[in-house]
């Protein structure tokens, strides 16, 4: 059994507000932290005691802020150790198994991956059990394991729904806590992405903020407040039902026109076979598109349309300051970007901002690294409510 690092003692919900505050934008100052969370110098001074005798907080060798100087009550700003704690995130995917380690800052330390040959969950378990020997040797201070997986999770321990490894109410935490000695967590692969991206990327510091991910599937997570929007909806596949062009093609799940249809790399893959006869990969098709093939660039063309039209509605109706757009099928941004920029303006008013739309490729192993956030959330603060 894999040996469990030491973790610090549950939060108070003061004590959590500044280790988050620390944690995602540290190394800070007293003064500066006591802006941002309106406290008091008495009521911070309460609150960072407990934090910094447990070692969670320690005091940066960072200079003085001049304010600090001014008031006479020089002090070294707050910041956590890094490498104090290691996490390991994985992603489970229809053929294979994603895992990373990163610090307690989510930088990625270590990757690895092993192919899955079989959808039991205790098979699963196991395999992941094996997946963590090895980090767990390299990286004693292994303090926890975050888990994302493709469809709807109950109290991030249960997967309710699992189209892709026909899963139903699998106790997939229980399992793998069981043999692993470690905390786990478990959560749908889209929201853990999108608190990875709130927490320590491009949603860092927004109180409004969208992601897009489209892939083997569409996901969407919104931010508000600088809090990921949670929904009994996470990862029920409700995207295959965002029409986005009710003349758009029918694909073999029934649907004509929905955004699952026309910009999921499946969807997209079996509308050429369906044309052509030929079985191609989506790389191909993109570079087909690109060199002017008019199959290719036609099915192309539809789906950066799509894209843009879904982009201009999230932005119409959520207002974020940012929309990052994620995941393993970005890519067409690269062949179509004109489109999808006609599309965006198109379905927008005139005089509206432009949309802030940023666009990443993640790999499977950023989602892994996505649920190493989880485990980090759930470690610091002292419970699964995020």
């Amino acid at each position: 059994m894999t040996t469990r690092a030491a973790s610090w003692p549950p939060l108070s919900p003061g004590e959590r507000a500044v280790a988050i505050e620390v944690l995602v934008h540290g190394p800070l100052s007293r003064s500066e932290i006591a802006r941002r969370l309106n406290l008091s110098a008495g009521s911070l001074t309460r609150l960072t005691k407990p934090l910094i005798e447990s070692g969670l907080l320690i005091e940066s060798t960072e200079d003085t802020t001049l304010a600090e100087v001014r008031q006479g009550r020089p002090s070294q700003p707050l910041d956590v150790i890094p490498e104090s704690r290691y996490f390991l995130g994985f992603k489970i995917t229809g053929d294979r198994v994603y895992g990373v380690v990163t610090t307690l800052r989510s930088e990625v330390v270590a990757r690895y991956e092993r192919p899955l040959t079989t959808h039991d969950p205790a098979e699963v378990a196991d395999l992941l059990h094996e997946m963590t020997d090895e980090p767990a040797r390299a990286f004693p201070r292994l303090a926890g394991i975050g888990i994302g997986v493709g469809g709807s999770v109950r109290d991030r321990s249960a997967v309710v729904d699992s189209p892709f490894l026909d899963w139903a109410d699998v106790p997939l935490a229980e399992l793998v806590e069981k043999r692993t000695g470690l905390p786990v967590v478990v959560e749908n692969d889209v929201a853990a992405l999108v608190e990875a991206e709130t927490w320590f990327g491009a949603g860092r510091g927004l109180e409004r903020f969208a992601v897009l991910t489209i892939g083997a599937g569409l996901g969407y997570g919104l931010v508000v407040g600088g809090r990921r929007v949670a929904s009994s909806e996470d990862g029920a596949g409700v995207g295959r039902r965002w029409i986005v062009n009710p003349y758009g093609p029918l694909t073999p799940y029934g649907d004509r026109g929905s955004a699952i249809s026309l910009l999921t790399i499946p969807s997209i893959r079996y509308q050429l076979q369906a044309a052509t006869g030929r079985e191609m990969t989506y790389e191909e098709i993109l570079a087909l598109a690109a060199e002017g093939e008019p199959m290719a660039a036609r099915v192309v063309d539809e789906a950066a349309r799509a894209l843009g039209t879904l982009v201009a509605q999230i932005a119409n109706f959520a207002m974020p300051q940012k929309i990052l757009l994620a995941g393993e099928g970005v890519s067409l941004v690269d062949v179509a970007g004109p489109a999808v920029e006609d599309a965006i303006l198109a379905g927008r008013h005139p005089q509206a901002d432009p949309v802030n739309l940023e666009t990443k490729v993640s790999d499977f192993h950023d989602w892994a690294r996505g649920a190493a956030v989880l485990a980090i959330q759930v470690l610091v603060l002292g419970s699964a409510e995020v």
